[in-house]
């Protein structure tokens, strides 16, 4: 019986599979994009994908662009075409049609399986009204009073490396990424939700433990998970790592429970946060969803509530951490920038700034900006057409039968990578310097392009309804960090810099290429700065 029931369930599988096979080669016979230039697939089922995961981020795509041209195709999982573009026309049209170009259901089953049904994975009508409640908690005011909270924790960063310097004799060789990594995570506990992680003291949290678990195995692909990713109907094969993340959601969501039950008693009590609670981002979402404008049926549940916790840690955490990582490590290669920078903030005569102090500082935004351009933390994302569509080009191109096309052509179903980290480096829109960490070129020019994004000419934080919500917030905990850090601390790399490599797992982080079994890592020797 029980085999009986076995081979029916392994042909009614088997008939799936090769149903969503068929399916797949029909469209791609189909697609209006077969005609468009490209590199030739390299493998049978991964296509050009480990060629791409064995480069560094997008710079196998800026070959291909410089070689094919700006508009082009490329093989992923089992032959599916992938459409890569840096038509600024195109990339317009993707990021402000957010009802017709959504996060594949592949990608939104692994973001849920790490974060639940947040803002970074709901879609439609359900994104719109997540983004209306959570939008006053992200704006300028709201930052301006989280900015204490940064200034604290850079400056209990600042006096942990002061002593492992002293214990050192002067001179200490730090992993500043895994640093910064607690320094943030610290931060959006305290910002985000009233509650203290204390990574900084080396004490472990029930909720860090959480996080980390989940957000680790959420790093992990093995042809299970694979198969569960692009197959729903794999998806009821229970894993052990199915098993290890439900565990550890459970933890955090009775975690969240009770930090949202005490925003909802502050609020009930003194019908404000103003002299309880810090307008932490969590009582704040409750203050707006509580908001008599906001009829009944828009409010959302407190599991949508729930959902933003794991939210806010992954894009209020891991993000900023690896930003600054990288404009660290940005300094110590340009120390004239390094010099002016620290000079610039020297001239603050407070350790403890306000976020208009910060903003006031003229080569502190070149260097924030300049890092965010060339250092993406972000590299790239990637949309699915749930229609067919034609698609505007700024630029024509020609197909491989010598056609000229003035638009795109997209079938339901198509994905589209959105190049954040090659927009943001194109030597057609940044000049021949384009991969140099200059941060002078915000200051000698007046920056104008065409790219489609929120903030400063580039995509780092993407454009269009679906732009990063957080990126004030960042913004300032980025120059918080750099402003105590660089103030205190001369910056130097420990290794050679030919050794020195990126990985990307949601974001771009370091590693070193000799020991790749270190995992990611930025080695910096600090010292501290003594000012004459």
């Amino acid at each position: 019986m029980f085999l009986r029931l076995l081979a029916s369930v392994a042909g009614t599988l088997g008939a799936y599979a090769l149903y969503q096979i068929l399916k797949l080669i029909y469209g791609e016979f189909n697609s209006p994009l077969r005609l468009l230039p490209g590199p030739k697939s390299t493998h049978f089922f991964y296509g050009n994908l480990r060629d791409i995961w064995k480069a560094e981020n997008s710079v196998l795509h800026e070959q291909w662009v410089q070689e094919y041209g700006p508009t082009i195709k490329y093989k992923a999982f089992f032959g599916m075409t992938r459409l890569y573009t840096t038509d600024t026309g195109a990339l317009n049209h993707f990021l402000t049609n957010s009802n017709i170009y959504q996060k594949p259901e592949a990608s939104r089953y692994n973001l849920t399986q790490m974060l639940g049904p947040g803002l970074l994975v709901a879609e439609g009508d359900e994104h719109r009204q997540q983004r209306k409640i959570m939008n006053p908690a992200f704006g300028a005011p709201q930052v301006r009073e989280l900015t204490g909270i940064f200034v604290e924790k850079a400056q209990e960063l600042r006096d942990v490396w002061a002593l492992q310097a002293a214990n050192a004799g002067g001179v200490v060789r730090v992993d500043i990424l895994s640093w910064l990594s607690k320094a943030t995570l610290d931060i959006i506990g305290l910002a985000g939700f009233n509650y203290h992680f204390n990574s900084l003291s080396s004490e472990n949290s029930e909720l860090g433990a959480a996080f980390s678990v989940i957000f680790q195995s959420g790093m992990r692909m093995n042809f299970i998970r694979m198969l569960q990713t692009f197959i729903p109907a794999f998806r009821f094969i229970p894993t052990k790592l199915d098993s290890t993340m439900k565990a550890s959601q459970a933890t955090m969501m009775k975690i969240g429970r009770q930090l949202l039950q005490a925003s909802k008693n502050e609020m009930a009590e003194n019908g404000t946060f103003e002299k309880g609670r810090s307008r932490d981002l969590l009582s704040l979402l409750v203050r707006a969803n509580t908001a008599k404008d906001i009829a009944a049926t828009q409010r959302l549940s407190d599991e949508d509530v729930l959902a933003q916790v794991p939210t806010f840690l992954v894009a209020g955490h891991e993000t900023t951490s690896t930003g600054t990582t990288w404009a660290l490590f940005a300094l110590t290669q340009n120390i004239a920038a390094q010099t002016r920078l620290r000079e610039e903030l020297l001239t603050v005569s407070t350790d403890n700034p306000t976020m208009d102090e910060l903003n006031a500082l003229p080569y502190l935004d070149c260097v924030v900006r300049e890092t965010l351009r060339i250092h993406a933390p972000v590299p790239s994302t990637i949309r699915e057409a749930t229609q067919d569509d034609v698609v505007p080009l700024a630029a024509p191109y020609t197909d491989l039968n010598g056609t000229v096309h003035e638009t795109l052509r997209v079938k339901k179903g198509q994905t589209i990578m959105i190049p954040i980290l090659a927009m943001n480096r194109d030597r057609a829109i940044w000049g021949p310097d384009a991969m140099e960490f200059i941060p002078e070129r915000w200051e000698s020019q007046s920056i104008s392009n065409s790219i489609p994004g929120v903030w400063g000419h580039m995509l780092t934080f993407l454009g269009g309804p679906r732009a990063c919500i957080g990126y004030r917030f960042s913004l300032v905990e980025m120059k918080v960090l750099l402003f105590t850090l660089v103030r205190a601390f001369e910056f130097e790399l420990a290794i050679p810099v030919s050794d020195l490599g990126k990985k990307s797992s949601v974001v771009q982080r370091p590693i070193i290429r000799s020991q790749p079994e270190a995992g990611n890592q930025m080695p910096l020797l600090i010292k501290p700065y003594v000012r004459s």
